[in-house]
């Protein structure tokens, strides 16, 4: 009987040591393709660093046709990795999702143009088409276009806007002045299409002061009254910056085990490796932690949009430092 006793009490005690070994599941949506952009997670998750955290995390890839806040809204992930112009917009309209961390200091987003385009400052922007990215990614251009006063309905004396693909077809075809690109990735892809630097004028957002926060944490407001939430959270954002880290300082490694878990093929190693050293440059300077003039800078941008700004008010409870100050510190 005792010998009994104690088989079932081992028996008891390992199921419970099982249950308090079980791993949290946390999902995170990605906001575009499996690339560099998002090495820190993949770092993350190939050096056990959200292992050690206790968490088994699942990386969703994003694309053309998902978009993150619509994701998270539907219950498809725990958090998100979206731009603030879309992040807030998407929160006036009723969906509460607030930035928990901030893994992207400066932001990549550029208009490239042709020289032979005749363009050669903003000024020249009058009268020409533009290629633009829409999917929540058009805001911080249609904030830029306001602040120069140019009309965005292809009048006379304002710019014809042309809804991009997620490539640089119109800028190489001549459909296109300019056409919209990041430091890290489409650039790029014009140069290996053909086309020379010496071929284009670049006009990075950051210098026009228009610049807004890129690849910030998002999740819903009501899932953080939930202490075991917030607690996964901390923990996933501290493995994640821990990532992040490595990337930044080892990008070649990085980049390979980006390769290493993009499931689609479609990437190769000079592109990911050249993305993950310009990433570098985007993620440098921060912990992780938002800086909140950042914020004010690009709720200031996206306020000042004249009779049509992208968000009418300044938000409330949009952020919070109390993830990153138990996670980073």
């Amino acid at each position: 009987m005792k010998t009994m006793i104690k088989a079932l009490t081992a028996a008891a005690l390992g199921v419970a040591a099982s249950v308090a070994q079980a791993a949290d599941d946390v999902t995170l949506q990605l906001k575009w393709v499996t690339q560099a952009q998002f090495a820190g997670y993949y770092v993350a998750l190939d050096k056990g660093f959200y292992d050690e955290e206790n968490l088994n995390v699942t990386i969703k890839p994003g694309g053309p046709d998902i978009a993150p806040a619509q994701v998270i809204a539907g219950g498809g992930a725990d958090v998100v990795l979206d731009w603030m112009p879309s992040a807030l917009a998407s929160r006036e309209k009723g969906l509460a999702l607030v930035n928990i961390a901030q893994p992207f200091k400066s932001s990549g987003m550029m208009l490239t143009c042709r020289k032979d385009a005749g363009v050669s400052s903003p000024e020249d922007f009058k009268d020409k088409t533009l290629g633009v990215w829409f999917f929540g990614n058009e805001y911080p251009f249609l904030s830029w276009m306001s602040k120069l006063g140019l009309a965005t309905d292809g009048s006379d004396g304002g710019v014809t806007v042309l809804k991009q693909g997620f490539n640089v077809d119109p800028i190489l075809q001549g459909q296109a002045a300019c056409v919209s690109t990041m430091t890290y990735n489409e650039y790029w892809q014009i140069i290996d299409a053909g086309l020379t630097e010496d071929d284009l004028v670049v006009f990075k957002y950051e210098d026009q002061g228009v610049a807004t926060l890129e690849d910030g944490m998002y999740v819903l407001e009501d899932n953080l009254k939930d202490p075991a939430f917030e607690d996964k959270m901390v923990r996933f954002v501290r493995a994640s910056m821990k990532g992040w880290k490595y990337a930044e300082a080892n990008p070649t490694d990085a980049a390979m085990i980006v390769l290493d878990n993009d499931a689609s093929g479609a990437q190769t190693e000079e592109h990911q490796t050249r993305m993950m050293f310009e990433i570098a440059k985007l993620t440098k300077g921060t912990n992780g932690a938002l800086d909140p003039a950042d914020y004010e800078r690009t709720v200031e941008s996206l306020m000042s949009g004249g009779s049509d700004p992208v968000i009418t008010k300044a938000p409330e409870g949009a952020w919070t430092h109390a993830i990153t100050d138990k996670a980073l510190n």
